[in-house]
């Protein structure tokens, strides 16, 4: 199967460090891998509403894009800077309907994207990479749950706008990020 990859851009900023650096890891994959840029503030996605025991749910245009192209990818790649320690309010969001998903038998949506790969890109505005260890681990125990591989988060470092291109160990890091095949996302052990 080619690969197919899904940018999910979870920043309030169009071409923030956080894009940036997802941008520069894309360049690097194979000329003709599909690539599909969604930018998720111009992306009309309900506050997510648990209807799983009960309810109605009634899913919007933007929230069908977005579950179609989630579905096709082969790779999802959430690109989010690094709020108050974790994803952004846009990014938290998109992962919340996937419970939506999950509820919906039909769709299969967990045995479809069981062996994917989820990835993480992300900016922080911090010297320590270790302040990040919430958005990554939100990513990975996702993946875990879902069956999917994780890929890990390409962390950069940048404040003001194109700060990252300044991070000459994330540019390093960019070359490579999606080169290797990632392996199926476990829980930490202890975790559960």
């Amino acid at each position: 199967m080619a690969r197919s990859f899904l940018f999910l851009l979870g920043s309030a900023r169009e071409g923030g460090n956080t894009e940036l650096l997802a941008r520069a890891a894309a360049e690097q994959l194979p000329e003709g891998t599909e690539q599909t840029w969604l930018r998720l503030s111009e992306l009309r996605l309900d506050d997510f509403r648990d209807a799983r025991h009960g309810g109605a749910w009634s899913a919007g245009a933007d929230e069908e894009l977005l579950r179609e192209t989630t579905l096709a990818a082969t790779d999802v790649v959430i690109a989010s800077p690094l709020y108050w320690y974790s994803l952004s309010a846009s990014a938290k969001r998109y992962l919340d309907h996937w419970v939506t998903w999950l509820s919906a038998p039909e769709l299969r949506f967990k045995e479809t994207m069981a062996g994917r790969t989820l990835w993480g890109v992300t900016a922080l505005a911090h010297e320590h990479e270790v302040v990040a260890e919430p958005l990554v681990l939100t990513l990975n125990h996702s993946a875990a749950y879902m069956g999917m591989r994780f890929g890990g988060v390409l962390l950069g470092n940048g404040s003001k706008p194109g700060d990252v291109l300044q991070d000459a160990q994330a540019l390093a890091r960019a070359k490579t990020f999606f080169a290797e095949e990632a392996p199926l996302a476990a829980y930490p052990a202890g975790a559960i």
